[in-house]
């Protein structure tokens, strides 16, 4: 059986590896008044947040239509018998579940959609792992069992500048109750349930940041293999500055910088920070 890997430009995945896997993105949109961008095709993430300073109001953003998924799908089932399709969270976005409703109208190939209930590059981590294993001639029930052990002990931590992005677009749950002292605390925010939710209240961005590093410390010092990532919103200074204080205590590690795109990047706002890990 030959299988596909696809996913959506929300994983944010270095194009090497892309290339490397010959993994399949359908791209989310960021939408600038009436003029929309398909993130990594018609804006690149420089571009965006450079727009995003020169405009007074927010993007929105949008998901893959329906039509464009099928379509997709459809090309996959000349070359490939199956498709593991791995998505951003859907507590955050209808595209999980637009990928599930166009697998049912398609003949041809089986399709697998899975849900990260992550984004960015925590998603990108399930990716690599699935394109890994159908480059062993895994078969899809294999990697669906191995993402799932994934999902077991993979963790990711974000600390934001300002919350009203998140709020403002309806993707973080519980803002209500830290809205109040918005400007006087940067909370740790993270998944649960498919939702993006306060963590821990934190006084300061460093201590933010140092908060999120020693859980990162904690779980590395069990002794597990971890492969870990620093994503970073236009700050890549900030997110090599996490990199190489971790490697100095844990040379060795696989680790790597990546962004929050334009869609992300909308919800999040310029400068935030994220750290995601998971035991290899």
């Amino acid at each position: 059986m030959t299988t596909a890997v696809m996913t959506d430009s929300t994983a944010y995945i270095p194009a090497e590896l892309i290339d490397q896997y010959n993994i399949h993105v359908v791209p989310l949109s960021v939408v600038f008044g009436s003029t929309s961008y398909r993130e990594g095709i018609d804006i690149t993430t420089e571009e965006f947040y450079q727009k995003v300073n020169e405009v007074n109001e927010l993007p929105t953003t949008s998901q893959p239509s329906l039509g464009m998924l099928t379509a997709k799908l459809e090309a996959l089932s000349h070359d490939y018998d199956a498709v593991i399709s791995i998505h951003l969270s859907s507590g955050i976005s209808g595209t999980y579940q637009a990928v599930a409703t166009a697998g049912e109208s398609v003949d041809g190939i089986d399709v697998y959609p899975y849900d990260s209930e992550l984004s960015c590059m925590g998603q990108g981590f399930f990716v690599l792992e699935a394109a890994e294993m159908v480059q062993e001639e895994k078969a899809p029930e294999a990697i669906i069992e191995r993402l799932n052990a994934v999902d077991q002990s993979i963790r990711a931590y974000f600390m934001v500048d300002d919350l009203s992005h998140l709020q403002r677009g309806g993707r973080l749950n519980g803002a209500q109750a830290i809205l109040g002292s918005m400007l006087q605390v940067k909370p740790i925010l993270h998944f649960v349930d498919k939702q993006i939710v306060p963590f821990e209240k934190i006084r300061t961005r460093k201590k933010a940041l140092n908060r999120i590093m020693q859980m990162l410390r904690d779980d590395a010092a069990q002794g597990d293999e971890l492969r870990v990532v620093f994503i970073h919103a236009n700050n890549e200074t900030g997110a090599a500055e996490l990199k190489t204080s971790f490697e100095a205590d844990y040379p060795g590690t696989d680790t790597m910088i990546s962004y929050f795109g334009p869609v992300i990047g909308t919800h999040l706002g310029e400068g935030a920070l994220g750290v995601c890990w998971y035991k290899k």
